[in-house]
């Protein structure tokens, strides 16, 4: 059997379970589920002989130390929602597994800051809990995972009652495995995906984190029992998506909908938002990471859910994702003092991904060192474009290979430089001498980076579209926090405003930047995760005792 022939049988299985039998899959789907939970129920015992173990040589080596971060979180747990039992909180003593599905939990990027700090949060209200992430890292052990994350993004994690267990079919998610028919081919691959994490451990409370719907549909399917979670940082597919086709769209699929080969892609487009509807309808508990996001996955899921009567009082609920604002607030100082160590230096920090448009940038980084500015309150200095971001695999590595040639034949290869997998030290280093923050992806679904240069005091120029411009760079007390752009032109007339500002209207921007930021930080996120989380356990304390 051909691959294509697999693929087409797998969509069309896909297709007939949806709508002929809505019925009979539900009863198959439950067997095979008790099926895997026999087959792991020894694994479990054995991952929980394991936490006991370690907590309590844990638990020897620090007797004497005190943990951080315990201040305020008597706070943040006083705002939870009531429990099913008696309508105070929900009980702090559950000690169940969540199970968090992030297949790239090593990758260093904004939605990886989300998984820890999901799970600091969640280990912090539940101390007893223990959390499970679903990973295909293999060539990282628990111990480099966990000094990454504290090195990357200062999050301490209790390592006991974390752990790791690792996926051999990850390739089945990686755009570059299938070619044609992309979105519907990671999706069927998140589903093979998911069962190899099922075969693993089937947990308590399932959560995907990095926006494998599908994933979560086959655990409501094979577990009807165990509550589901998502949070959605980007919807798989969207309306703008597929106005996107259309001639003169944006993104890069712009025009892709033109002609006979354009209109069957359009039709699988359609076909594949119907199918994202409809799993989207059986998650008990999804969260957004911004109102951009929110508003496309009511569009989308909305109908369906309440078909299924799966909505509650917060249902889709925007969950802004967690930012170091606080830290970025102490560690950078905003003075006129300070602006003496800032220099005319304009900083990306994104993944190397196609999406993030770094090619963008870089053109109109080129046009505007081509127009000669002049900068009095840089005198001395010439302007440079830092590109900072993780590169998680030889695709990535291959990307910025190939950023470094446009550099080179755009002329600009001395003002340009490429710090990739920078660690915290670094990057605060980089947003106290940088003067602008820059954001080149079109509908950039939150932006946790912006958030960054904003809480850093940096002016931003970001993409016209998406979480910076809903959420992020707004007007705050009726003035501007930093400038909008979609085109090459508007982003040099970006660069030309943020740069020749008077050193007061400079100094009074940066204020508001960060006055802007303190929507967004880690205490704000850990209050809405566990307003959400608890909702989770009560499902999951509820179902058990039936």
């Amino acid at each position: 059997m051909s691959f294509f022939t697999l693929f087409l049988t797998l969509f069309l299985s896909l297709v007939v379970s949806f709508v002929f039998l809505p019925k009979t899959l539900p009863f198959a789907g439950e067997l095979l589920g008790y099926y895997l939970r026999r087959s792991s129920r020894t694994r479990r015992e054995l991952l929980l002989a394991r936490v006991a173990a370690e907590q309590q040589a844990f638990e020897a080596e620090r007797k004497k130390e005190k943990e951080k971060e315990d201040e305020d979180w008597e706070e943040v747990e006083a705002s939870m929602v009531g429990s099913a039992v008696n309508g105070g909180k929900a009980d702090k003593d559950w000690s169940g597994i969540v199970a968090f599905f992030h297949p790239f939990c090593n990758a260093g990027g904004g939605g990886e800051r989300v998984l820890w700090a999901a799970i600091r949060a969640t280990q912090k209200r539940w101390p007893e809990a223990v959390c499970v992430v679903y990973t295909g890292d293999h060539d990282v052990d628990k111990s480099a995972i966990l000094k990454r994350v504290k090195d990357r993004f200062n999050i301490h994690l209790h390592p006991p009652t974390v752990h790791f267990l690792y996926l051999t079919t990850r390739q089945y998610v990686l755009s570059s495995t299938w070619p044609r028919f992309t979105l519907l081919g990671q999706s069927l691959g998140s589903i093979y995906l998911a069962y190899d994490a099922f075969t693993l451990l089937v947990p308590d409370i399932f959560i995907d984190t990095m926006g494998y719907a599908f994933a979560v549909a086959l655990c409501s399917l094979l577990f009807p029992s165990v509550p589901t979670a998502a949070y959605v940082h980007y919807p798989t597919i969207s309306t703008d998506m597929l106005d996107s086709l259309a001639a003169g769209g944006q993104g890069i699929n712009a025009g892709a909908g033109e002609g006979t080969r354009g209109a069957v892609k359009k039709q699988y487009w359609h076909l594949f938002a119907w199918l994202y509807s409809k799993v989207g309808s059986t998650i008990d508990v999804v969260m957004t990471n911004s109102s951009w996001t929110q508003a496309h996955i009511k569009s989308l899921w909305g109908p369906y859910r309440n078909r299924r009567n799966k909505t509650t009082d917060h249902d889709i609920d925007v969950v802004f994702p967690p930012v170091a604002v606080e830290e970025l607030e102490e560690a950078i100082e905003l003075s006129e003092a300070s602006e003496k160590n800032r220099g005319p230096y304009l900083l990306y920090i994104a993944q190397f991904r196609p999406e993030k448009n770094h090619q963008l940038i870089l053109r109109a980084f080129a046009s505007y060192l081509s127009t000669n500015p002049n900068h009095p309150a840089f005198p001395s200095q010439k302007p440079k474009l830092v590109l900072i971001g993780s590169v998680r695999d030889s695709d990535d590595a291959t990307r910025v290979y190939n950023l470094r040639l446009l550099a080179h034949e755009l002329n600009i290869k001395e003002s340009v430089e490429f710090v990739c997998d920078a660690s915290w030290p670094q990057m605060l280093d980089w947003m106290r001498k940088a003067s602008v923050g820059v954001n080149g992806m079109w509908n950039e679904h939150f932006g946790i980076g912006v958030v960054e240069y904003q809480a850093a005091g940096l002016i931003s120029v970001v993409n016209d579209s998406g979480g910076p411009k809903l959420d992020i760079v707004v007007e705050v007390d009726g003035e501007p926090t930093g400038f909008h752009a979609s085109t090459e032109e508007e982003y040099v007339k970006g660069f030309s405003k943020a740069l020749s500002l008077s050193p007061e209207e400079t100094l009074a921007m940066r204020h508001r930047a960060r006055k802007s930021a303190l929507r967004f930080t880690d205490r704000g996120f850990a209050e809405k995760w566990i307003q959400n989380m608890d909702q989770l356990v009560r499902l999951q304390v509820s179902r058990s005792a039936r």
